[in-house]
């Protein structure tokens, strides 16, 4: 006769244990996916970012510039000009991404430079999870477009 409980707490002896590993990994899964999700945030925003900052850039080099490659002369209105090119590269160059991977489209619809013109600037970037189970690669983009000014 077992009268002093030893083989009720025999039966539960590693339920601790067992808890804790299952509270562990289920807390280190939403750990990572919090950081996963936080990065990709952060690098729509660049790219999100990085057009804006190819558009205004566009509208306000427009035909009234003197032409040539420097930083100051007008853009367009051929397509990927690039002069709008660099300011993206270097405003994407700010984030967490590859520059080099970066998909970028200039256009002007109204095939001038113009004041009054229009100017599209797309940027998508193909984005790779630092940690995934599954192998998969998300296009993240972003599509601006403005007024030419000057």
């Amino acid at each position: 006769m077992t009268g002093d409980g030893r083989t009720k707490r025999r039966g539960r002896s590693g339920q601790g244990l067992v808890e804790f590993s299952l509270t562990a990994f289920m807390t280190a899964i939403a750990m990572l996916f919090v950081v996963e999700v936080g990065r990709m945030l952060l690098v729509y925003a660049v790219i999100a970012n990085a057009a804006r900052e190819g558009v205004r850039y566009a509208i306000v080099h427009g035909s009234s510039r003197s032409t040539g490659s420097a930083q100051s002369d007008a853009s367009g209105p051929s397509a990927n000009p690039a002069q709008v090119v660099t300011v993206i590269d270097n405003f994407a160059g700010t984030g967490p991404l590859a520059t080099s991977r970066l998909v970028i489209s200039v256009t002007y619809p109204g095939s001038s430079n113009a004041p009054g013109q229009t100017v599209n600037v797309s940027v998508i970037y193909p984005y790779d999870p630092f940690v995934t189970y599954f192998p998969a690669t998300l296009r993240l983009g972003s599509v601006s477009q403005g007024v030419i000014q000057y």
